[in-house]
């Protein structure tokens, strides 16, 4: 019986960090916040691109 309950123990410790990883895997976290100064985010190319100026 012991057993049992340590592994249902441990499943239930372990679920929220296997959910964690399986929500962000694959994804671009990138964001305009991280372009850096003179650039600006591009969603179509999903990077930052130089700003041009005339």
């Amino acid at each position: 019986m012991q057993i049992k309950t340590l592994i249902v123990a441990a499943a239930l410790t372990l679920s929220p960090a296997v959910a964690m990883a399986e929500c962000s895997w694959g994804h671009k976290s990138n964001t305009a916040s991280q372009c850096g100064e003179g650039q600006a985010w591009d969603s179509d190319k999903g990077a930052c691109v130089d700003l041009t100026t005339s």
